[in-house]
This record gives structure tokens, sequence and C-alpha cells, in this order.
């Protein structure tokens, strides 16, 4: 099966939205990495952006401060949550766990009590 023809105009409207996304990535793994936005604010936000729910969990993750790509895939397995999962994507169990885990972090992270 072939991709169905497009315009010029149809196609630069496309190149723009993905640039226009991708930009809006590098800004949320900027503000996620500078502790501006948190995770669990992604997380709740996705609902309505539908950038955000277009990311996956590892990337979520792993833009987060001191998470790399290995702690990542440990909270995954932990948390039941496939390698591949977008946020858009998640079961409401799998949803509550990653918040839950998204919550005690930040809490950790100001020095409360989790």
């Amino acid at each position: 099966m072939t991709a169905p023809e497009r315009s010029a105009a149809q196609r630069a409207d496309a190149l723009a939205a993905a640039l226009a996304a991708r930009r809006e990535r590098a800004d949320l793994r900027a503000a996620l990495k500078g502790r501006r936005v948190t995770g669990a604010a992604v997380l709740d936000g996705a609902s309505d952006n539908q950038v955000w729910a277009g990311v996956r969990v590892s990337w979520l993750l792993e833009s987060l401060p001191g998470v790399g790509p290995v702690r990542a895939e440990r909270v995954m397995a932990d948390l039941g949550i496939a390698p591949s999962r977008r946020l858009q994507g998640l079961g409401e169990h799998q949803w509550a766990a990653l918040r839950t885990y998204l919550l005690g972090r930040e809490q950790r992270g100001r020095g409360l009590e989790s």
C-alpha cells in the first residue's frame, strides 16, 4: 500500500506541524530537565495536549533529572508498562501507578517524606 499523493501545500503544512511538535517536545524536555515542569503535570496535561500525549513514557522518565535509560526501564518494568507505550496509551492502573511514582519522586526531591 502506497502513501496517498499530497499537494505541495499539504506537504508544507505537514512539515510545519511536525516542526512545531518537535520544538514543543524540545521545550518540554528542557522544562523537565530545568524542573520548571513536573512529570506529574505532563501526565495530567496529556489529555489536553496532543504533543504531550504522544510522547513515550520512557522519553518522559528519561527527561527527568537523574533518570537515565536504565532507571527508566526499571521503573517501567516495576509499573508494568511496556517500553513502547505512549502516555495516551496508558491504562487506568498504569496511569495511576506512574502518577504515584512521579509525585513520590517530586516529594523526595523537595526533601519531604514520601
